[in-house]
């Protein structure tokens, strides 16, 4: 049993060992150099290949005023109740990049981030160089499906297919086999020191380096972990909806089919709860007719 299991996983490795096997493993680091006029950041462009070759993005539309809104979870530092409050209070959806130790150690606030709306998506099981793991397609490959079972054992569902490579490590030869498991990569076109839980940003600062560097299909990466993030991030919504942006999440392949089948489920409770408040209601009205007449 245990032969024909690692027979099958050899099988659906090969197309990745093939393809990628060529392809340039150099890591590179990924940047973004700010623009004022909330206009869009510049990225490297010295690169031999497309990002979207292999689905790999650090903006959205930008024809839209839409920011994507993400945090990155490796470790709990109790910050994470409070910026759900802040995300359901403002009505607005986010996506969360975990770990497995953090799926492992979690499970309620993964819970919760469903429940609500969110998405949960991958960030790797040990955190590591991506480009140092991909020279090994099996070792890659347990890098994601090790995150995928932690959370479909939690939620019971497949992880939707996002992907943010830790430290923002890459190669030519990475985002191939990151795209060969189904994945899409997802950079960042806003990131600020907000990680060194020691070290936190003046709130009033943060608050307004953030505000003044929305654009149109931003997306805006936070950590978790920070206090100053969770502290403004009420305000930072407010200051984007004031200046004309909306909130999404990342338009995911099969999302437009997710929002659909929600609905549909949405309607159903809604049926069912109309019928079971007309009910409630005849029963009112038959106990306040068999009371006895005065």
């Amino acid at each position: 049993m245990k032969s024909k299991a690692i027979l099958i996983t050899i099988v659906m490795l090969l197309p990745i060992i093939v393809y990628a096997s060529g392809l340039d493993n150099t890591k590179v680091d990924w940047w973004i150099v700010r623009e004022k006029d909330h206009k869009t950041p510049r990225v490297n462009d010295k690169l031999s290949y497309k990002l979207e070759d292999y689905d790999a993005y650090y903006v959205g539309d930008t024809e839209k005023p839409v920011l994507y809104l993400t945090f990155d979870e490796g470790y709990e530092n109790g910050q994470t109740g409070a910026i759900l409050d802040s995300l359901k209070e403002n009505d607005v959806p986010a996506i969360f990049f975990v770990t497995s130790p953090y799926l492992a150690d979690n499970a309620d606030l993964i819970t919760r981030m469903v429940d609500e709306g969110h998405l949960v998506v991958n960030h790797s099981h040990h955190h590591p160089s991506m480009p140092k793991y991909a020279i090994n397609a099996r070792d890659f490959a347990l890098e994601f499906k090790d995150v995928e079972d932690k959370y479909e054992k939690i939620t019971g569902k497949s992880m939707v297919k996002l992907f943010r490579p830790p430290m923002g490590h890459y190669s030519q030869k990475s985002l191939a086999m990151t795209k060969d498991l189904g994945y899409q990569t997802i950079f960042w076109s806003f990131a600020y020191a907000d990680f060194d839980v020691n070290k936190q940003p003046d709130p009033t600062n943060a608050r307004k380096l953030i505000s003044e560097n929305f654009h149109n299909g931003a997306i805006i990466l936070l950590h978790a972990v920070s206090k100053t993030n969770a502290q403004i991030l009420g305000d930072v919504i407010k200051d984007a909806k004031a200046q004309g942006y909306t909130f999404e999440l990342w338009p995911y392949p099969g999302a437009k089919e997710s929002k659909e089948l929600k609905d549909l489920d949405d309607n159903a409770e809604s049926d069912d709860n109309t019928e079971s408040e007309d009910t409630a209601d005849s029963a009112d009205d038959s106990t306040e007719s068999a009371e006895p007449a005065l």
